[in-house]
């Protein structure tokens, strides 16, 4: 199921970078798009006001005006009247004529006076006078243009550049195109010769500045000779950290709902985990309590069984030792069974400890007087060093025992069984009032990864198993949390094959 989950969330997460790669191309086309389209119309109105500018000085306000509508006549709406000729007859009569074709309105304000010498005032006639006319009107433009080229061609073009050009006017007009498709992002430009000379730059130009963030060109003046073709180089310094800026609020919803998405798929697979861990723990924890209840069960039943013979029944030592031996195996696993229940209400609800002031130092020496025939028995060693002076603390002293004896018991089921048991426990004072105890063995010690699970409930250590050790995995579960509800704290120290050490703090009681 995690695999599943994993390769569901990396395809949803690679489709998510998909769709910003996309969005991100588009923008990018959608901007080079507008800044390739501005350059192109300041290319043209330089184009225009230089022409513009030799109409002025060669021409008279007719010609000039012709071919200004020359100009334009390209980028004219379909007009009906634009298709239509006014022709005036001698005799004041007025006559409009519809042609195929274009033809400048210049011609159109203008009254043709048709003289007798045309014959009759027949619509052929007026037909024919008006094809003349236009033929006539066609050949003066084209003189007329032509000659505009040729000047331009031949004197304007041996001007150098920047004598043809004004910067100001022209980063004005850079400026102004930009803020028309909506580009107000700061920009840097330069004008470059066919030679690949830079005659002019602004300021913060840089070449490779340029290079890096992605530079636009525009050829100045298309129509000059190739040798005295210049450009206008442009670029933003700024131009990707806008293009990400302006994409945010498109990608902002898309990181939130991917970081979401994130979150539950970590939160699923922590769960799956956990829960496959639990249920692990779970029949860990049901075989072991099998093995416990089953052998205090057995022993009962096999004692039942003898006390139903005649013979154990007349003699009363025999009839003793059973009874004793069922009331013992009993008595365990009434013990069990409490150790269980006890565990399950501590998960719901806080220890009820009798709090009251006791030597922890007379405690624990009280545990190891008990415990030391028990370790010697197995052909260990078992010593106190109580060198805490101020050992009187505010404990439950049952369980505090209990906690003792437990970390004890514990160190003798894991004790090493290539050399002799030695366990040591130390007192000693700290500062801000504290009494650390330290539990300390020779055993087999703890992995790394085990050493942060030994306080759960249920866990038990993997090396145990190979020791033939049986237990609930509730024991160190236990010890936790008494030693938290008297508001210490537990740590462990252990290196695998050396031994582990437990360490207690507690608080004093105040002065």
């Amino acid at each position: 199921m995690a695999i599943v989950l994993l390769v569901a969330f990396l395809g949803f997460l690679g489709i998510q970078l998909f769709y910003i790669e996309e969005m991100m191309s588009m923008r990018r086309e959608q901007f080079d798009e507008n800044v390739k389209s501005a350059l192109f119309r300041v290319s043209r109105q330089l184009e225009r006001d230089e022409t513009r500018q030799y109409l002025d000085e060669y021409y008279d306000d007719n010609q000039r005006l012709l071919l200004e509508q020359l100009s334009d006549e390209k980028t004219r709406s379909s007009n009906p009247r634009d298709n239509m000729i006014t022709v005036k007859a001698s005799d004041g009569t007025v006559s409009t004529f519809e042609y195929k074709g274009s033809v400048s309105d210049s011609i159109t304000p203008h009254s043709f006076t048709l003289s007798p010498a045309h014959g009759n005032n027949t619509i052929e006639n007026r037909q024919r006078a008006m094809q003349e006319m236009l033929m006539g009107q066609y050949v003066y433009q084209k003189e007329v243009l032509d000659d505009v080229v040729f000047r331009i061609l031949t004197k304007t073009s041996d001007k150098p550049i920047l004598q043809r050009v004004n910067v100001q006017q022209l980063d004005t007009m850079l400026r102004n195109e930009l803020q028309h498709v909506g580009l107000s992002l700061k920009y840097e430009f330069a004008i470059i010769n066919s030679d690949g000379t830079n005659v002019y730059r602004t300021e913060g130009y840089n070449t490779r500045d340029a290079e890096e963030a992605g530079s636009y060109m525009q050829m100045l003046f298309p129509n000059n000779l190739p040798k005295r073709i210049s450009y206008v180089e442009l670029f933003f310094p700024s131009r990707n950290s806008y293009l990400v800026n302006t994409s945010m609020p498109f990608m902002v919803p898309t990181f939130i709902f991917s970081f979401i998405m994130l979150l539950l798929f970590i939160f699923i697979i922590v769960t799956v985990f956990r829960q496959k861990k639990l249920s692990d723990m779970k029949n860990d924890f049901i075989n072991n309590m099998t093995h416990e209840f089953k052998t205090p069960i057995a022993t009962i039943s096999l004692a039942a069984q003898m006390l139903g013979d005649s013979a154990v029944s007349k003699n009363p030592d025999s009839l003793s030792h059973l009874t004793g031996v069922i009331g013992d195996e009993t008595k365990r696993l009434r013990l069990q069974v409490e150790k269980v229940l006890q565990m399950s209400m501590f998960d719901h609800q806080k220890t009820n400890l009798k709090l009251k002031d006791v030597s922890v130092n007379e405690i624990i020496d009280n545990v190891v007087n008990t415990f030391m025939l028990k370790v010697e028995k197995a052909g260990g060693t078992i010593d106190d060093h109580l060198q805490a002076i101020d050992d009187i603390c505010m404990v439950d002293e049952m369980h505090f025992t209990n906690v003792i004896f437990n970390l004890l018991d514990n160190a003798y089921k894991y004790a090493a069984e290539d050399r002799p048991l030695k366990l040591d426990v130390y007192t000693k004072n700290l500062p801000n009032r504290q009494i650390e105890i330290r539990v300390q063995d020779n055993g087999i010690g703890i992995a790394k990864e085990s050493l942060k699970k030994i306080f759960d409930k249920f866990y038990r250590v993997p090396t145990g198993n190979l020791h033939n050790v049986k237990g609930f995995g509730l024991g160190l579960s236990y010890v936790n949390k008494i030693v938290r509800d008297h508001n210490g704290t537990i740590r462990a120290e252990s290196e695998l094959g050396k031994g582990t050490t437990f360490i207690i703090t507690l608080p004093l009681m105040p002065e």
